[in-house]
């Protein structure tokens, strides 16, 4: 457990969360009725960046590289949806982030193909070409490579994970999970003791957790799907974070279970009081940013990233206008309601 005391501002925006999601977006934002119609402003490269969209046969993916640097490391990430949802705004701002904690890596984010239109193993097919494209077409050595991704994503980077390796393709350095998806049969503990709790999951079954799509004619239990029923044996270092009121909270802890079982490296972080991918809130609240930091952290001994203080550390003075609970809260509803319904 990482934090023993929830923040006020954890705590604030966690039930804000819950009071919306049951009076306002319910029943289509966890049936993923809001995915038919996805409405977002166009997206800004930020300065100091490089954005290009790279189109390999039908798999389009989007690289993010800072100007002028070349590290020879890059983030794979893939993105959440419960695997209906495409490559939204958030997951850019995701690469943005993952840049910089790398300290100038770069970041390549698969647009995969997903459910209903295509299920199982459709997604899986895209994240192994992409990893094979930054190994064949762009020479990153796979030490170099860390696997990112959240929910869905999270569970897709394992399961990618389990295929490079029964198929004696080279693992990468690491992999970094948030809130991750791995058990598509929902059959953890927690999928009952936090019902009532998980403010985006919770108190419905109408919600892409059950009778997924993207399962298809399959048996959910396939590791390749539910990373969960597979073998980790040989698996670089690994962190998952996952917050304590989430429904899948046991898809974290019984996958840590089974690495630690397996002799691997891994860190497993649960967040007092969080809940599913609280990191949304980037800088907003002090929980993600501690998850953000601890990331950081990872990355720099996957990337065995040497960085010494220069000078005295100084408190840094927070000036501009002050965000409310309501402001954090509706940011994170937005980012939610496009991550989870594509």
């Amino acid at each position: 457990m990482r934090r023993k005391k929830v923040s006020v501002m954890g705590n604030l925006v966690r039930d804000m969360m819950q009071n919306v999601m049951e009076t306002s977006f319910k029943q289509p934002f966890q049936s993923g009725e809001l995915r038919k119609n996805p409405v977002e402003p166009a997206w800004v490269c930020p300065a100091g960046y490089e954005y290009e969209i790279i189109e390999k046969c039908d798999l389009k993916m989007e690289y993010l590289r800072p100007v002028g640097v070349v590290t020879g490391r890059v983030i794979l990430q893939l993105h959440g949806g419960g695997y209906i949802g495409p490559m939204k705004n958030i997951y850019r701002r995701f690469a943005v982030r993952y840049s910089k904690i790398s300290y100038g890596g770069d970041v390549l984010t698969p647009d995969y193909r997903v459910a209903p239109e295509d299920p199982y193993p459709a997604a899986l097919q895209d994240a192994v070409s992409a990893y094979q494209w930054l190994l064949q077409e762009k020479g990153y050595a796979p030490e170099n490579i860390v696997i990112a991704g959240d929910s869905a994503g999270g569970g897709l980077g394992l399961a990618l994970g389990l295929y490079l390796k029964d198929n004696h393709l080279p693992l990468p350095g690491g992999f970094l999970t948030m809130s991750a998806w791995t058990d598509l049969t929902n059959s953890g503990e927690s999928y009952q003791a936090n019902y009532e709790l998980d403010p985006l999951f919770g108190n419905s079954t109408h919600n892409m957790l059950y009778d997924s799509a993207y399962i298809g004619e399959a048996d959910p239990m396939e590791p390749y799907i539910s990373p969960l029923f597979g073998d980790f044996s040989g698996f670089p270092p690994v962190l998952m974070q996952v917050g304590n009121y989430e429904i899948l909270l046991s898809d974290t802890l019984l996958v840590g279970q089974k690495l630690k079982k397996a002799g691997v490296k891994c860190r497993i972080s649960v967040f007092e009081g969080m809940f599913h991918v609280f990191q949304m809130g980037l800088d907003l609240i002090p929980e993600s940013r501690e998850a953000w930091e601890e990331a950081e952290e990872f990355l720099r001994v996957i990337y065995h990233i040497n960085v010494k203080p220069e000078g005295k550390v100084v408190r840094k003075v927070k000036t501009g206008q002050k965000r409310s609970a309501r402001d954090i809260t509706g940011f994170l509803i937005a980012m939610m309601k496009k991550e989870l319904n594509g």
